[in-house]
C-alpha cells in the first residue's frame, strides 16, 4: 500500500514538473540568490563559538565554546545596550497602527485624483536613502537655522539642539521613520481593503450604517488577518533596530540612549576587529528574535486562529 502511494506521489510530482517546468526555471534565479546570500553565509556563524583568526580560517581556528556570549552578557553596558534597543523597538512597534489607520482613511477618499496625489506624496519619502533622510532630520533640527527651532522661536520658545539631547533620540528616530515609511507600509493594507466585497458595504449602508460603522464592522474585520500577520513579523524583529539610521543620528552627547546592539556590533567587529565577539552578539540577537517570533506566533494562533504557521 505504501509503495503504491509513493509511486503515485512520484508520478504526480513528475507531472507537475513536466507541465510547469517553465515556471520553475523562472523562479530558479531567485532561489539561487536566496541560497547564496542567506543560507551559504550560515557556514560562518560558527566563528561565534571559535577564537577566529583570519590567518587560520574558519575551520582552522580553535573552539571557544560560549566564551564570547558570556563576555557580552558580562559587559558593563550590556543592560544599557539591551534597554536602548528594546526602548526604540517597542516605541517603533507602538506606531504600527499608524499605517493601518492611514490606509483606512485613504480608502474613504472617493475622489481618485486626490487619493492618488496623497499616495504619491506619502510614498515618495520611502525612496529616499537613509543618509538623505538623516541629513534632512539634522538640518530640520539645527539650533541656529532649523525649521523646528525657527517655529519655536516664532512662538517665543527657546531654541534647542535637539539631536544632542539624549532623551529626544527615540522620538527623533521613530517619528522620522513614520514619516518616511507611512505610505509604503500602508500599501499592503490598501490592497487588502480592495478585496472587501462591495456587496457587504452596500448592504451595511442600506441597513443604516455610517462610515465609522462600515470601517469598524466590515473593513477592519476583513483586513484583520493581514494586520495580525504583519504584527507577528514586526514582533519577530523587535531587537533588530536599523544600524544605518541609528549610526548616522548618533552623537557623543546622545550615546546613552543611542548605543544599541547593531552599533555596538559594528564597533567591536569592524573597528576593533573582534570578529568572533561581534558574531556572537549578532547570533544572540537573532536567537532572541527567533524565540520572540515563535512566542508571538503561538499567542496569535491561540487568540485569533491566525498565524504564520
Amino acid at each position: 500500500m505504501q509503495t503504491d502511494l509513493r509511486s503515485a506521489g512520484r508520478r504526480t510530482r513528475m507531472k507537475w514538473l513536466k507541465n510547469g517546468w517553465q515556471l520553475y526555471v523562472l523562479i530558479l534565479p531567485a532561489v539561487i540568490y536566496v541560497f547564496l546570500m542567506n543560507y551559504l553565509p550560515l557556514f560562518g556563524v560558527q566563528i561565534a563559538f571559535k577564537d577566529y583568526r583570519p590567518s587560520k580560517g574558519i575551520l582552522g581556528s580553535s573552539w571557544a565554546g560560549l566564551k564570547y556570549f558570556r563576555q557580552f552578557i558580562n559587559y558593563p553596558n550590556f543592560g544599557l545596550i539591551i534597554t536602548n534597543t528594546l526602548r526604540i523597538s517597542l516605541y517603533t512597534l507602538l506606531t504600527f497602527p499608524c499605517a493601518v489607520i492611514f490606509a483606512l482613511l485613504l480608502n474613504e477618499i472617493q475622489h481618485t485624483g486626490v487619493k492618488k496625489t496623497i499616495q504619491m506624496i506619502t510614498y515618495a519619502p520611502h525612496f529616499l536613502s537613509t543618509v538623505v533622510v538623516c541629513s534632512m532630520v539634522l538640518l530640520f533640527l539645527r539650533k541656529d537655522s532649523g525649521v523646528i527651532n525657527n517655529l519655536l522661536s516664532l512662538l517665543g520658545m527657546e531654541r534647542q539642539e535637539f539631536i544632542n539631547v539624549a532623551s529626544y533620540f527615540e522620538d527623533i528616530y521613530v517619528w522620522s521613520g513614520v514619516w518616511q515609511n507611512l505610505g509604503w507600509n500602508s500599501i499592503i493594507y490598501i490592497s487588502a481593503l480592495s478585496s472587501v466585497s462591495p456587496d457587504l458595504v452596500e448592504a451595511a449602508r442600506i441597513d443604516g450604517a455610517n462610515r465609522m460603522d462600515i470601517i469598524r464592522h466590515i473593513n477592519i474585520p476583513c483586513i484583520a488577518p493581514t494586520i495580525i500577520i504583519m504584527l507577528i513579523l514586526a514582533c519577530g524583529s523587535i531587537l533588530s533596530v536599523g544600524f544605518e539610521k541609528t549610526f548616522l543620528l548618533q552623537k557623543s552627547l546622545n550615546l546613552s540612549r543611542s548605543q544599541i546592539i547593531s552599533t555596538y556590533t559594528y564597533e567591536v567587529g569592524l573597528k576593533n576587529s573582534q570578529y568572533s565577539y561581534s558574531a556572537a552578539i549578532g547570533l544572540f540577537n537573532t536567537v532572541v528574535n527567533f524565540i520572540l517570533l515563535i512566542l508571538v506566533n503561538g499567542v496569535a494562533r491561540r487568540v485569533s486562529s491566525i498565524s504564520i504557521w
